[in-house]
């Protein structure tokens, strides 16, 4: 693969055309992250939210230093909070520690459900056990998709104590929460796991079925 021409992908992102300035930045997945940053930030402040989206996304895949401090003052100011989810995002790709006060400050605090739902998602990519409370209390969100984001972070931080809230979810009328809940029940060991993923690989859902059934094999169950 042809190394991406730096200076080229610079005079890309100076370009009028939104188009341009999105394949530019599509570019730099072939470019290291201590060259990609300063063509990152060229476009943080763009006056397309689409290219300022793809730029908070780059800072968490194309990690330096910089980035870390760059997604966390957007979680805290961003007026939009579209970008503002988006930086919550980005913090869990990073699985930096010091992402995890920030983003349950942001789970609580933020007015919008997609920057919570973001959190949450979030806070399961750092695989921290502290974050069980934030993600017990989003189960009870009003939200459909907070709840499925909790579901499935209490699984990647292998909560086992989590198990007896999430089986209530079990017969849920979203299949998308049932097929969270048996990939989550699958990193938690326990009697009543095994017991609620054999019920949720008889789903009249093909693919929660499924998910069930990998989750059993995971357990090292038939």
């Amino acid at each position: 693969m042809t190394q991406p021409d730096l200076k080229q992908i610079s005079v890309q992102l100076d370009s009028d055309n939104v188009r341009d300035r999105m394949v530019a930045l599509a570019s730099l997945r072939n470019v290291s992250a201590a060259e990609a940053m300063p063509l990152i930030k060229k476009v943080l402040n763009d006056e397309s939210l689409q290219i300022r989206s793809m730029a908070v996304f780059a800072l968490g895949i194309k990690q330096t230093e910089e980035s870390y401090p760059i997604l966390l003052d957007l979680l805290i100011n961003e007026p939009d909070y579209g970008i503002r989810a988006d930086a919550a995002g980005a913090l869990g790709y990073l699985e930096d520690p010091r992402a995890f006060e920030p983003l349950v400050r942001a789970f609580y605090e933020d007015t919008d459900w997609l920057v919570r739902f973001s959190a949450a998602v979030a806070l399961g990519n750092l695989k921290d056990p502290r974050a069980y409370d934030v993600l017990i209390q989003a189960l009870n969100s009003p939200e459909v998709v907070v709840q499925q984001a909790a579901i499935a972070a209490l699984g990647e931080i292998k909560a086992i104590a989590a198990v007896d809230h999430i089986l209530r979810f079990a017969q849920s009328e979203d299949w998308l929460i049932r097929q969270r809940l048996a990939e989550a029940l699958g990193n938690l060991p326990t009697p009543k796991s095994i017991s609620a993923l054999k019920y949720l690989a008889k789903d009249s859902h093909s693919q929660v079925a499924e998910a069930a059934q990998l989750a059993l094999k995971q357990l090292g169950e038939q």
